[in-house]
């Protein structure tokens, strides 16, 4: 059962205000030049699969993959990411379209965490993201440099779908992605009865965001390169000044 994501405004300034962070990243920028011919898929699923088949817990505890479901997901971390295997509820929040609206989503909202650099909310037709819990004592992202434009890796089966962190969701439920997300991995993208109940993992990249977070171009891109440096075991990490990732 999916439950409703929380936004900006739902979660409160308090929760999701600016923190310190350790390190300093790059913010990936393309210029926007029309339509660009991806390329999803550069780093076999297999290989990224290998690099988490062992947990090592960053979070305090575990995670549901629905209300009403027993915690049984932890948050897992390496050096260079942190990951975790869950099912795959779909986010149809934000702008308004033809599959996502509220006809077809009982719970949808016109707003998500983050937004676009014309000020408007994302597009979950449009733009893979996925979501992560709010911060809370379970699990605060913003302490491994994620946040708002951040970079994931998104394997379900053989297929991978690059993504940015695009909303934040409830404290202690993991497992949610866009509408997008789900079409691009081949998994039913409807938010009343879609998305799937296992199977899928979610890698999220450390200091490194797109920026404008909805340049999807960019995040192929950059999710290609950090994927190719995580299989190969090399620092993932790309260092640097720049804006660091928001809350």
């Amino acid at each position: 059962m999916r439950v409703q994501t929380l936004t900006l405004a739902a979660a409160g300034a308090a929760l999701l205000a600016p923190t310190t962070l350790p390190a300093a990243p790059v913010a990936f920028a393309r210029p926007q030049a029309g339509p660009v011919a991806l390329r999803e898929g550069d780093v076999a699923a297999a290989d990224l699969l290998a690099k988490v088949r062992d947990c090592a817990p960053v979070s305090h505890g575990r995670y549901r993959s629905d209300d009403g479901e027993p915690a049984t997901i932890p948050v897992c971390g390496t050096k260079e990411a942190v990951f975790w295997k869950a099912d795959m509820d779909i986010d149809c929040d934000g702008q308004a379209g033809a599959r996502c609206n509220g006809r077809t989503d009982p719970l949808f909202s016109s707003m998500t965490a983050y937004q676009q650099s014309d000020g408007r909310y994302l597009n979950a037709e449009q733009l893979p993201y996925i979501v992560v819990p709010a911060a809370s004592a379970l699990w605060n992202h913003r302490d491994h440099r994620i946040g708002g434009g951040s970079v994931a890796a998104v394997i379900y089966g053989d297929r991978v779908q690059y993504a940015v962190v695009g909303d934040v969701g409830p404290h202690d439920i993991i497992g949610e992605a866009s509408y997008a997300t789900a079409k691009g991995l081949g998994i039913r993208a409807d938010p009343r009865g879609g998305g799937t109940d296992t199977g899928v993992t979610y890698i999220v990249f450390k200091d490194a965001r797109v920026k404008p977070i909805e340049d999807h171009a960019a995040a192929v891109e950059t999710g290609q390169r950090l994927a190719r440096l995580f299989v190969r075991g090399a620092d993932a990490g790309v260092g640097g000044a720049g804006e660091r990732p928001g809350p």
